[in-house]
């Protein structure tokens, strides 16, 4: 296991979902449809002041009382336009959404979607850097890592 790496589980609307934490903050979260094999999680879920905070904000998020969250992050290390590209995916408003092509005009790079569309597919923090709101430039969902269902279980409970 590594050095200070805890999680927990959370049940949510879209199923349950893996909580990791590192050292500086929320570090991953991933859902249940994922092979988690890949990830260096340790071997028991523990009890973490970090880790009740963010199943908190994501229990407030999915009751419709929150839409940001406040929480320090342990972004694993993404390169470059990348990281930049997954960081600005909190920008999206809570109930709005971007095309991959508009994030990539954002980010001063329109060449890029293709490389927005793989900082969405990479981002080791769903919902809380929202890649769920960027969709393809005809208004569907485009892939979501979570599934589509969860996509749209997502973008139906903000537009409420």
């Amino acid at each position: 296991m590594t050095t200070g790496i805890r999680h927990r589980y959370l049940d949510s609307p879209i199923g349950i979902l893996l909580l990791v934490a590192g050292e500086q903050g929320l570090r991953y979260i991933a859902f249940e449809n994922e092979d988690l094999s890949t990830l260096d999680i340790g071997g028991i879920a523990t009890a973490d002041p970090l880790l009740d905070a963010a199943a908190h904000q994501l229990g407030e998020y999915f009751a419709g009382t929150r839409r940001e969250f406040e929480l320090p992050l342990d972004h694993p290390g993404s390169p470059g336009f990348r990281r930049q590209a997954q960081f600005h995916l909190a920008a999206i408003p809570y109930g709005r959404t971007r095309t991959y092509q508009e994030l990539a005009k954002e980010l001063d790079n329109p060449g890029a979607v293709r490389a927005v569309g793989s900082a969405c597919a990479s981002n080791p923090l769903p919902i809380i850097l929202p890649c769920h709101r960027v969709l393809r430039s005809d208004g569907t969902l485009g892939g979501y890592r979570g599934g589509l269902v969860a996509k749209q279980t997502l973008l139906s409970l903000e537009s409420q």
